[in-house]
């Protein structure tokens, strides 16, 4: 299984407070473990914060934006999910056109060209360890979609859920907590 450019969406199982309501864009599974960013739980920190950091004015494109909680780890770390690919100082691809980076070097071009088209900031990242998060899908913690770059890039972030959800022609209100029997 690589679930490598899907969405992992939140079930009522999952009862952690970061990741209840949910949705982690995976950006790498392999056989050493997972590695993705929430791309639903904004931190309080907007992206003009960001810009004015590095000497930036805010682009229009980015006004009203919030930075995501990207995860538990690295907390203290930026992290840019972005397209096009480009060619960056530290960069790992996702698809074709997607990438994840973390130099200053992507955040200067946000703030000066165009060469980047859509891009989603956080702040840590989420990880499972080898074979964590196939438990955690076994155990109803997490439904699997494949990742949509219109939800990911373009719909407002109090509608990713819902909208990941509808991947799967599943919705909301239907979700419920808990195993029923018969």
């Amino acid at each position: 299984m690589n679930l490598t450019h899907h969405f992992l969406i939140a079930t009522p199982n999952l009862a952690d407070s970061l990741f209840s309501g949910s949705v982690v864009y995976v950006c790498e599974h392999n056989e050493n473990g997972a590695m993705g960013i929430i791309i639903n739980k904004p931190s309080p920190i907007g992206m003009e914060v960001v810009f004015a950091s590095s000497g930036n004015r805010i682009p229009e494109r980015f006004i009203d934006h919030f930075v995501m909680m990207g995860g538990p780890v690295q907390v203290d770390r930026g992290f840019v999910v972005h397209t096009p690919i480009g060619n960056w100082q530290s960069t790992l691809s996702i698809t074709d056109d997607t990438a994840i980076s973390t130099s200053r070097d992507v955040i200067e071009s946000l703030a000066k060209d165009e060469r980047i088209n859509k891009a989603i900031l956080s702040i840590g990242y989420s990880s499972w360890t080898k074979g964590q998060l196939e438990r955690e899908i076994a155990e109803n913690a997490w439904l699997v979609a494949p990742a949509d770059s219109h939800i990911l890039f373009d719909t407002p972030i109090e509608e990713k859920h819902g909208a990941a959800l509808s991947k799967l022609g599943i919705n909301a209100v239907n979700l419920m907590n808990g195993v029923g029997y018969a």
